[in-house]
């Protein structure tokens, strides 16, 4: 028992523990703080960072190239998405290749099948991914590796919410920071994680995958379409989840929205019977990984007695 605690103590991410302890007591000050404004502020920061940014940015763009875009509107997503304090592109990218990689299997950073606390947020606090510098995370990510700037914004990715939270309190006074920060990013980040714990664990399957993949109506609607999972599991590479009409899917839409623009091309799409569908008569491919990237050597969880 003894030699478990110090394992444990000793795989500990004791900077990201303070800064989740310290995230999470304020979230809980803000729910005696209610200001308007800042309720305002924090549901379309949640929608510029977990939709814009996470969902259509570093998912469905970067990480699956589920579509393609300007470079102007592919950098303005990532700097959305550090809003979130999900890390920069490199990292969150390579962490969520890796998990398609090895779904729900030895070197998957966050299965269920390794413990529901630790799929939900353990993997954060005790394990090594936070800890991968750029050049060990680079065989996941060769084709952001290539770009200077998803580069410099992994390097740098708490510039952007740094300086938005700095000047919501010059404009709006500490009480919006509360709620526009520190409440919004705790929600966020919970929301984000439901889809790496809950939707592993229930829901309905309509692929066959050989993984835990599930749809989660629920999870769905509190990460703006990133809940109908076990569809993405399936057809990885669609900018479409939601393949019903009923399958409610905000980043589809968006994405949708950018496409009737003239913002995005070359979208990828299946229909509920798995057929592939292309906006270009000669689809992109999906990211080429190099050898070492089919090892899970950089993301794989600590034994199990070792996670917190």
């Amino acid at each position: 028992m003894f030699t478990q605690l110090i394992s444990r103590v000793k795989s500990a991410n004791w900077l990201t523990i303070s800064f989740m302890a310290l995230f999470h007591v304020l979230a809980v000050v803000a729910l005696f703080n209610f200001t308007w404004t800042g309720f305002a502020l924090a549901v379309a920061l949640w929608w510029i960072a977990g939709g814009f940014g996470i969902g259509m940015g570093y998912h469905r763009l970067l990480t699956h190239r589920g579509y393609k875009s300007p470079k102007w509107l592919e950098y303005t997503m990532a700097v959305c998405a550090t809003l979130a304090l999900e890390g920069g592109p490199i990292f969150w990218v390579a962490t969520h290749r890796t998990h398609h990689r090895f779904t729900d299997q030895p070197g998957d950073p966050h299965s269920p099948r390794d413990g529901v606390f630790w799929s939900h947020m353990g993997w954060i606090l005790g394990g090594k991914a936070l800890g991968a510098s750029t050049s060990e995370l680079a065989p996941y990510v060769p084709d952001l590796m290539r770009d200077k700037f998803h580069v410099w914004l992994s390097k740098w990715h708490w510039i952007p919410l740094t300086t938005v939270g700095i000047s919501i309190l010059a404009i709006f006074g500490w009480n919006a920071v509360l709620w526009a920060i520190f409440l919004r990013v705790v929600v966020g980040l919970h929301c984000t994680w439901l889809v790496n714990s809950a939707t592993h664990l229930w829901g309905s399957q309509r692929f066959e995958t050989g993984d835990d993949s599930r749809n989660s109506m629920w999870v769905a609607l509190l990460t703006f379409g990133e809940g109908w999972h076990n569809n993405h599991h399936a057809h990885a590479q669609s900018a479409r989840h939601g393949l019903r009409w009923w399958e409610i899917d905000l980043n589809w839409y968006g994405i949708r929205f950018l496409q009737l623009l003239g913002l995005a091309n070359d979208v990828k799409t299946v229909d509920v019977h798995g057929f592939t569908h292309s906006s270009t008569k000669t689809p992109s491919p999906a990211p080429e990984l190099t050898s070492k990237a089919l090892e899970p050597v950089v993301l794989a969880v600590p034994p199990r007695d070792s996670r917190p």
